[in-house]
């Protein structure tokens, strides 16, 4: 599979089966990660790969965000909520964790941290495609939530960008993609003045 056509035939696959997924592809799209551009080679992404119990790790951290957003422990709503967020990351036989680790340099603009990341994000979502795996990027309020921090063991620099649900795509076919034309999108500059009013 070409790169144009990785792009344009990828799509977020959610649901999966529960077969394992071998190491060795695992790895490939880890390394597939690395390999994002990132201004002044700071190499500011961190994976977690989240495999059998491990999946309760995030589990864990689901569950205790879900009881703070329920108004605390105690209550019907936070106790129904504490189990739907455990079962969450056992949709999927591998979760990837994916968090940014920002450079404290002068020169290191945090923002582009966070660009490299998503960029690493994208280069592991072709790769599980390219390999004919289903993958699909999950994020939400809870993945930025303080308590993903303590759980993956981060500082409080960092951040949990999201999380990679990866498996063997259930039977059914993707569904088909749709964008904006990018001519729409997109103004051609070719004089310096060409955007004043």
């Amino acid at each position: 599979m070409n790169v144009s056509e990785a792009i344009r035939s990828r799509r977020s696959i959610g649901k999966v089966t529960q077969e394992e997924v071998p190491a060795a592809s695992i790895e490939q799209i880890l390394e597939a990660g690395t390999w994002a551009p990132n201004h002044r080679m700071t190499e500011p992404w961190r994976f977690f790969v989240l495999r059998g119990e491990g999946r309760d790790l995030l589990g864990n951290a689901l569950a205790e965000v879900a009881v703070e957003q329920a108004g605390g422990p105690g209550s019907p709503e936070a106790e129904a909520a504490v189990e739907s967020a455990r079962q969450k990351p056992m949709r999927a036989p591998v979760v990837i964790a994916v968090a940014v680790t920002p450079k404290d340099h002068p020169k290191v603009i945090e923002l582009e941290e966070y660009g490299a990341v998503f960029a690493a994000i994208q280069n592991m979502l072709l790769e599980a495609h390219a390999l004919g795996l289903g993958a699909i990027w999950r994020t939400g309020e809870p993945t930025y939530h303080a308590k993903m921090n303590e759980h993956f063991g981060l500082g409080p620099n960092d951040k949990v960008l999201g999380f990679i649900y990866l498996g063997v795509p259930a039977e059914g076919q993707a569904p088909q993609g749709k964008r904006t034309p990018y001519q729409d999108l997109t103004v051609w500059v070719d004089r310096a003045d060409a955007l004043k009013k």
